[in-house]
């Protein structure tokens, strides 16, 4: 009797090992890089454009090409489900996280327990805003402030010789995000002093297509006409011109449009002379990302800031209906 039982423990004890076999990955003694997968926990912040779509597929790509285990949470546009994310990847003991904040602030708490839990983490595509700056190991992305700066530098050109006022209409990204702030202070410095650019109507348009649309009626009836739409992102540009179109507003010649991204949308228009300017914000970060995952995973040192590699499209551009295809 005594035999059975003990048999019958045995079996019960190598059936549970077997399910916690199934339910929980195998790991090693061995570090990252050495023989082990790489673990990354990457928070995306939402799928709100063709951008942060094309941007999601770099990183899931990325990943598979480069044998890093990807563990991937979409926060639907908020910032309570991207820090629920990350600390569900704290929890699962990942060896690195990476994450596109929504907003700058309030990630002090969450980002405190990762580094207790001996996490490298990388922001993508946006910054966030800390006391303790070694709460985050690195940022890699684009210059936003350059992109500002870009695009205020097409307007002086495309206004030169022209009598002011110029009146300019900004149409922002979501408040407290970091391409918002720099976007905007960007343009702002290098238009400078000249008296001609004055900006009459500034509003955001949380990146949303629909947005887009809201805030450019907000603009036609809150102001006594506009030269120039200078937008933070093409899904707002989008719903903009559609508006402007529906009135009867010839987009890029009774209104230069300035927009960030490069979607391939906003491609199409600017060829065909609906948007004149188009600077570049390249979603294509995942290889830049894995590379710096796996370094981070075997404890290697990185540069605390990568920025990825842009230019600027415009109806100044004799090569214009050339452009390659975008792939978002």
């Amino acid at each position: 009797m005594k035999m059975k039982k003990a048999l019958l423990m045995m079996l019960l004890l190598a059936l549970a090992a077997g399910i916690l076999f199934l339910y929980f990955p195998q790991t090693t003694g061995t570090q990252p890089g050495n023989g082990r997968q790489v673990i990354l926990g990457f928070a995306q912040l939402g799928s709100e454009s063709g951008w942060r779509i094309g941007n999601t597929r770099s990183v899931i790509q990325a990943a598979e090409k480069s044998g890093i285990q990807l563990m991937y949470k979409n926060a639907e546009q908020k910032q309570e489900n991207q820090i629920k994310a990350i600390r569900s990847f704290i929890a699962y003991q990942v060896d690195v996280i990476a994450f596109a904040p929504i907003v700058e602030d309030g990630w002090e708490n969450v980002l405190m327990e990762a580094r207790d839990a001996g996490i490298p983490v990388i922001c993508s595509d946006r910054s966030v805003n800390v006391p303790d700056e070694s709460l985050v190991t690195c940022f890699v992305g684009s210059d936003f402030y350059a992109e500002g700066r870009r695009a205020a530098e097409y307007l002086i050109r495309k206004t030169q010789g022209q009598d002011g006022p110029v009146r300019i209409a900004e149409m922002s990204g979501t408040l407290d995000s970091t391409p918002m702030r720099y976007r905007a202070l960007g343009f702002r410095e290098t238009l400078g002093d000249d008296p001609r650019f004055r900006i009459v109507f500034s509003q955001s348009g949380d990146f949303l297509r629909s947005r887009g649309r809201e805030v450019m009626e907000n603009i036609l009836s809150g102001t006594d006409g506009i030269d120039v739409l200078y937008s933070h992102n093409d899904a707002m540009t989008l719903g903009a011109i559609e508006l402007l179109e529906e009135r009867g507003l010839r987009p890029g010649k009774d209104i230069i449009i300035i927009t960030v991204d490069g979607e391939q949308g906003a491609i199409d228009l600017l060829k065909q002379g609906k948007i004149n300017c188009v600077v570049e914000c390249t979603p294509m970060l995942g290889d830049m990302i894995m590379s710096l995952a796996k370094k981070l995973a075997r404890g290697e040192e990185v540069p605390k800031v990568t920025y990825s590699q842009e230019t600027v499209f415009s109806d100044f551009d004799p090569g214009l209906q050339s452009i390659p295809a975008r792939g978002y």
